[in-house]
């Protein structure tokens, strides 16, 4: 029996802590406002984009204070995953897998460090200049109604209760 046991007994989940805000991170990004409002162009790269962006201020928010490394880290593990899984189910191979996902880490690392420098320092911008190189935006749409919303956001995050964020709370 105990073998049994052990061969159809779900394997624990290490990111069972993170999974709440992941799924708070994936809940923000699919807003309408961000799309409808905002000018985010509503396609696969564009929701990658709002994904990344969310993630980054999330991110952000858990290096104010110290102990987060590990929630930031698992956090960072879903992401992969939840890429990894989005690329191989839209037929990239499992050879193109790796390349494509040190493009996202890159793009992931990328927009972290301008974030941080534009919302935390107060580089406006640079945060305007991140939009139009990074977001992929509808015509027309310029970086400034995305900017105010990624702003509000931020503020809003650095409000939040470390509990309410690990339920996967975004807002105070």
């Amino acid at each position: 029996m105990k073998l049994l046991d052990r061969l159809f007994r779900p394997a624990p989940d290490d990111h069972a802590d993170a999974r709440p805000l992941w799924l708070g991170i994936v809940g923000e990004a699919r807003q309408p406002r961000w799309y409808a409002e905002l000018g985010v162009a509503d396609s696969t790269e564009g929701r990658f984009d709002m994904v990344t962006l969310i993630l980054a201020l999330v991110l952000l928010r858990l290096e104010r204070e110290p102990g987060n490394e590990t929630l930031a880290v698992r956090l960072t593990e879903l992401f992969v995953d939840d890429m990894d899984a989005q690329l191989r189910q839209s037929g990239v191979g499992d050879l193109m897998v790796g390349k494509h996902m040190g493009k996202l880490m890159a793009g992931l690392g990328g927009r972290l460090g301008t974030l941080r420098e534009a919302l935390v320092e107060g580089d406006d911008a640079s945060l305007g200049e991140m939009i139009v190189r990074n977001v992929r935006l509808l015509d027309g749409a310029g970086p400034d109604a995305l900017a105010a919303a990624l702003r509000d956001l931020h503020a809003r995050l650095a409000d939040v209760p470390r509990d309410r964020l690990l339920a996967g709370t975004l807002a105070p």
